[in-house]
């Protein structure tokens, strides 16, 4: 029998916080009780960010998708050498709704203020280690939508790029686009034909 639906029983839960100096890490000690009644002591570290939203600004008629190029220091540490990563416009929502973060998000990064957009779906992104869940829109974009040049607020140094949708597939190919939100929004826009 399937265990999808079966919620794992967990019991003598301790917290500890391990930092709260940019967003919340804590230590979670927990018994495990497995389907076959046994008692199984686990931890894990858990970190809470907040929850974000990404989205796909994708031009019909040219058949391109709007795509920010920013520095991403986890993947200099992991070995990206610029640190440089191509993505999909993206935030946390701090105390917007998902829908409202986009909007404003995508006016800061990329210059576009987008009207009406499309919730596609929300998922946990890292679920072994964070608590993050991003919701995922799409939106069409033209010229006449453009607010300004985009390039992010404050401590942001954000290059934005107009690429033809057929590139970007091949940039996920080709390793040129690593990002996980960008690769299910692209992936997306082709299983919905929306830029064939």
């Amino acid at each position: 029998m399937s265990s999808h639906g079966r919620s794992s029983q967990i019991e003598n839960v301790q917290t500890e916080l391990l930092s709260d100096n940019w967003y919340v890490l804590r230590k979670f000690t927990y018994d495990l009780i497995k389907r076959n009644g046994e008692r199984q002591p686990q931890s894990r570290e858990v970190y809470d960010r907040g929850n974000g939203a990404t989205i796909l600004l994708y031009n019909r008629p040219k058949k391109t998708v709007l795509l920010i190029n920013q520095f991403r220091m986890p993947t200099y540490v992991n070995g990206n050498p610029t640190g440089m990563l191509l993505e999909t416009c993206a935030g946390l929502l701090d105390d917007d709704s998902p829908e409202d973060c986009i909007r404003k998000e995508a006016i800061e990064e990329t210059g576009f203020a987008v009207g009406h957009v499309e919730k596609l779906f929300e998922c946990y992104m890292s679920p072994g280690s964070v608590t993050e869940i991003v919701h995922f829109f799409a939106a069409e974009y033209d010229e006449s939508q453009r607010a300004n040049a985009g390039g992010g607020v404050e401590d942001e140094d954000i290059d934005v790029l107009e690429v033809p949708f057929t590139e970007a597939l091949a940039m996920i190919k080709d390793g040129r686009i690593k990002d996980g939100k960008t690769i299910m929004l692209l992936q997306y826009a082709q299983l919905q034909g929306w830029l064939a």
